[in-house]
């Protein structure tokens, strides 16, 4: 039987790229909701403050725990420096919060926060040249080695709208790194045209962190037929939770029992709160994963 907790994503009633999505939506409603629901611990969300005096005595009030928090990298066109700098106060707010996972991103050329910015539906060619994926991936291997040291795990989290979004990019990122460790996120493989059950089997030594997201397979076809940006796609109801879209999570849940994870699983949905009621949602995620992985 799988030894995890679950977590939920406050995205799920505040998005962090499209703030108008649940701009108005108390953190406090979000905390109380989340716990509501049936989950013990949470991501950092925008909402959140990023001092771990004032975060961690809201949380505790709340019943909750803070699983890890996104860091976005530009190790592609920034100096090494001043990326050591910010991932470095980073993983300390983390570790201050009693966190063991950081998850980072590279953001150099990203085009998901961009609305009406159409994504690279084809994958053709990477975004980045030879030069820029020996920054990130030797940056990337330090980042996790300097999280090492402190007893955390860095997970990257492939994404769609980013220079890492396929398996292609994924096997040249996992192939070229030793110390990283990758984030499953199913919803973002299922958007990106990959089999998430294949991709975690391949990983599933190295997978440090998951994140549960479904996808409406309608949807995902309609967005990649006619070109849709990531916010367009959003807006328009291609992720949902667990429970609810097109994806089946019984051979993740085995995979991930036959390694013996003990990490957390991460309920997420990226949905306008305004057509999708998130406490609705969160309950029919939290439901499906205790009736289907008995956790």
């Amino acid at each position: 039987m799988l030894k995890v907790k679950v977590a939920a994503q406050p995205i799920i009633w505040s998005n962090d790229d499209f703030h108008d999505l649940g701009g108005n939506t108390p953190l406090e409603q979000c905390l109380k909701e989340m716990r509501q629901a049936g989950y013990e611990g949470t991501e950092l969300g925008h909402k959140m403050p990023k001092n771990a005096e004032l975060l961690l005595p809201l949380l505790k009030e709340n019943g909750l725990q803070l699983v890890s928090g996104w860091h976005s990298t530009y190790l592609a066109s920034r100096s090494f420096q001043d990326e050591t700098t910010d991932f470095k106060a980073h993983m300390k707010f983390l570790k201050d919060m009693g966190c063991k996972v950081v998850i980072a991103a590279e953001c150099t050329n990203r085009v998901y926060h961009t609305p009406g910015k159409a994504l690279d539906w084809e994958f053709a060619q990477s975004p980045f040249d030879e030069s820029e994926w020996k920054k990130i991936t030797t940056g990337l291997d330090e980042f996790a080695k300097m999280a090492e040291g402190q007893g955390m795990k860095l997970v990257y989290h492939h994404h769609m709208g980013t220079g890492i979004q396929n398996l292609r990019q994924i096997e040249r990122l996992m192939e070229n790194t030793k110390h990283l460790w990758l984030l499953g996120d199913t919803g973002h493989l299922a958007f990106a045209g990959e089999n998430p059950a294949e991709v975690f089997e391949t990983y599933k030594s190295r997978i440090g962190h998951v994140h549960l997201k479904n996808v409406r397979p309608d949807i995902v076809r309609t967005a990649r037929f006619n070109h849709w940006s990531f916010d367009k796609a959003v807006r328009e109801g291609v992720f949902t939770v667990p429970g609810d879209g097109g994806l089946d999570f019984k051979p993740i849940f085995q995979i991930m029992d036959g390694v013996n994870y003990e990490g957390w699983f991460v309920v997420e949905a990226e949905q306008d709160p305004v057509k999708a009621n998130p406490l609705e949602y969160a309950k029919k995620g939290r439901a499906y994963i205790q009736q289907t992985a008995g956790v």
